[in-house]
């Protein structure tokens, strides 16, 4: 998504009502923890004295370290799925005072003009614009059924940025005709929640206004499908929730290091 700066963070609003035909991809899993590498010697004069300090201190790796953090992490969010009937994630968009959200806003209305000064030039500049549809072509097809192979078909076949790309070079390539399809589409895969954003879509005429708001309401339709399937998985782990923090406890005690002595090692 150009620009996308908005969060995902836990929300306890209630998940709206979902044909539950028009999903069913799994939410992704949470990504991995990113930091440098660095390495530490515990201070042992810190350590109260006991049998154990005479021994060496064990070395731990800094992939240990983080499997058992993210085993604790992934644990959590699946008791909280299970017992709280009310979870689900939700966009949360920066403070338009605060200095990131500031730098947001000016960062994305540059891109925006940017765009709109290209497709305004004589001759028009489409570069931007077939790259945008080739994103847009890809998060269509995330959210496609792994049987739904006629409409996956069609999408690659409208969207083909080779062929757009060869009809902008002829200044035949119809971008508002690409946005309806594009809409259209979108209108077919998203819940019932988003019908009224669809007509909206379909009422803006100016075609860059169009382009940023079909990438909103993507956002939007890629929040509902990761809270639909939080709502599928919700019986399931609560069925399996005692066997599955049995194992995890299990996985984050082998790799845990032990002993109150360990070196990091990067």
């Amino acid at each position: 998504m150009p620009f996308n700066g908005e969060k995902q963070c836990v929300g306890e609003d209630q998940p709206s009502d979902s044909d539950s035909s028009r999903f069913s991809e799994s939410m992704a899993s949470l990504s991995d923890y990113e930091c440098s590498r660095q390495s530490f010697t515990s201070d042992s004069s810190s350590k109260s004295s006991s049998p154990a300090s005479t021994s060496p201190p064990r070395v731990v790796t800094f992939d240990e370290v983080m499997a058992a953090a993210r085993n604790l992490s992934n644990m959590t969010l699946a008791h909280e799925i299970a017992v709280n009937e009310n979870f689900q994630l939700k966009q949360e968009a920066l403070p338009e005072n605060s200095l990131a959200g500031r730098v947001k806003h000016i960062v994305h209305q540059a891109f925006w003009d940017v765009l709109a000064s290209e497709l305004n030039a004589d001759p028009p500049e489409f570069e931007h614009a077939i790259k945008l549809f080739e994103e847009i072509r890809e998060i269509l097809l995330s959210f496609l059924t792994p049987g739904g192979n006629r409409l996956h078909n069609q999408i690659c076949e409208v969207l083909d940025t080779d062929l757009i790309r060869q009809q902008a070079e002829h200044s035949a390539v119809d971008i508002q005709g690409l946005a309806n399809y594009v809409i259209s589409t979108m209108g077919k895969l998203c819940a019932p929640v988003r019908d009224n954003d669809i007509r909206e879509l379909k009422a803006t005429g100016n075609i860059v206004e169009v382009l940023r708001q079909i990438f909103h309401v993507l956002d939007l339709m890629k929040m509902d499908m990761a809270n639909f399937t939080i709502m599928s998985l919700r019986p399931h782990l609560q069925r399996q929730l005692v066997e599955y923090e049995r194992t995890k406890f299990q996985e984050i005690l082998e790799e845990t290091p032990r002993k109150a002595e360990v070196v990091v090692a990067s």
